[in-house]
């Protein structure tokens, strides 16, 4: 068995249209492939603990990362420290500044619940970042430059070493996510039983 973990990004869920829609094609196309798409705790410290928690669960077999906005950024902190191949979907790579418009009371749109985001939830953010990647071969981040949320020029310089696809257009969504779904698969090495 190959193991796939999808990470979904800030006040999202399981139930988000590209892990969805992966998750429908992985089950038809690659039955080997057991992908687990996580509903994650909105506090950082709490998600990374969850996150971990499943990775040594299954730490025997082979395991790959997907992770779009948020979740890209947990990605980068599990690839580089169990060496995880990582697929990058329009990454928020500084997200400790960008929640800062967040603090207070949020509501998370798919499961309705409510939770105060707070400056210490910033500060685990914070320490999840890594200023110099050590594997940057192991992450494919692709981005579209039409994204409404995030600067993606921030990721490209971030991640300057690391295989790019970079778009023109598309949106914080990433349009036509379903072509690249071989490729990932390949780039992540989950292909073969």
């Amino acid at each position: 068995m190959s193991t796939l973990l999808y990470i979904h990004g800030f006040n999202s869920s399981p139930q988000s249209v590209k892990a969805s829609s992966l998750k429908q094609w992985v089950e038809k196309n690659y039955p080997h492939i057991n992908m687990i798409v996580p509903q994650l705790p909105n506090y950082p410290k709490q998600a990374e603990a969850v996150l971990n928690d499943i990775i040594m669960q299954y730490q025997h077999e082979k395991i790959g990362l997907v992770g779009s906005s948020l979740g890209g950024y947990f990605s980068i902190w599990f690839s580089e420290r169990y060496q995880l191949p990582a697929v990058l979907v329009n990454p928020a790579v500084r997200p400790f500044d960008l929640l800062q418009d967040y603090l207070g009371e949020n509501t998370n749109p798919y499961t309705q619940e409510k939770y105060l985001l707070e400056s210490k939830h910033i500060d685990e953010l914070k320490s999840l970042h890594i200023e110099q990647l050590r594997s940057p071969n192991l992450i494919w981040l692709l981005q579209q430059m039409g994204d409404e949320v995030l600067d993606y020029r921030e990721a490209v310089a971030y991640l300057s070493k690391s295989k790019q696809t970079v778009e023109s257009g598309g949106n914080h969504a990433f349009v036509g996510f379903e072509a690249y779904f071989p490729q990932m698969i390949h780039f992540l090495d989950l292909a073969e039983k």
